[in-house]
C-alpha cells in the first residue's frame, strides 16, 4: 500500500506466526500499535502493554506489537526468538507482527504513511513509540517511548477513542 493511503486500515503486516495481520480486520476497534524491541531499556513496557490489553480488550482495544531492530540493534534475529522471549518473559498474548523496518526509506508502508501524513514527530524515533488508532483507522494520538503504558495520558487517549466505538 502506498504512502497515499487514507487510513491505517489500508495496511497489513506479516504476523509473527506467518500470514497476514490486516489492520482492516480490526475496524470498529481501537488499535494501540507499538514498535517494540526485546533488548531495550524500555522492554519492561511489555508488562504494561499486556496489562492494557487485559484491561481493555473486552471493550474493544487491540494491542499490536511491531518488533523492530532499527534502534540500537536491540531485537533478536528471528521472529521465533522474539515470540518465545515475549511469551516466556511477559506472558504476551496480544498480536505481534514479524520483525519490521519502522524508519527510513525501507520502512514498512504503514510507517512511511505515518511520516508522510502525520509528520516526522509521529514516526518512531526509538523503540516503544505508540500509536492510538480509532475505530475508523485514523491516527488520533502518538506517544514517545518514554510514555509508560501506565500513563494517564495514554489511558485517556484510549478511553476517548473507545467512547466512539459502535
Amino acid at each position: 500500500m502506498s504512502a497515499a493511503a487514507a487510513t491505517a486500515h489500508d495496511f497489513s503486516f506479516t504476523s509473527i506466526d506467518g500470514g497476514d495481520l490486516r489492520l482492516a480486520d480490526y475496524k470498529g476497534n481501537v488499535i494501540l500499535l507499538v514498535n517494540t524491541a526485546s533488548m531495550c531499556g524500555f522492554t519492561g513496557q511489555y508488562k504494561g502493554l499486556q496489562s492494557l490489553w487485559s484491561d481493555y480488550r473486552d471493550r474493544g482495544l487491540i494491542v499490536i506489537g511491531v518488533p523492530s531492530d532499527d534502534f540500537g540493534g536491540q531485537e533478536f534475529d528471528t521472529r521465533g526468538e522474539v515470540k518465545s522471549f515475549c511469551e516466556l518473559n511477559y506472558g504476551i498474548d496480544f498480536p505481534l507482527t514479524d520483525i519490521a523496518v519502522v524508519k527510513g526509506p525501507n520502512a514498512h508502508p504503514y510507517y512511511q504513511w505515518i511520516a508522510k501524513a502525520h509528520g516526522s514527530l509521529a514516526a518512531p524515533s526509538w523503540n516503544f513509540h505508540k500509536h492510538v488508532i480509532d475505530v475508523d483507522g485514523n491516527l488520533v494520538g502518538w506517544f514517545a517511548s518514554t510514555t509508560s503504558p501506565k500513563s494517564k495520558r495514554l489511558r485517556n487517549a484510549i478511553e476517548t477513542a473507545l467512547k466512539n466505538r459502535p
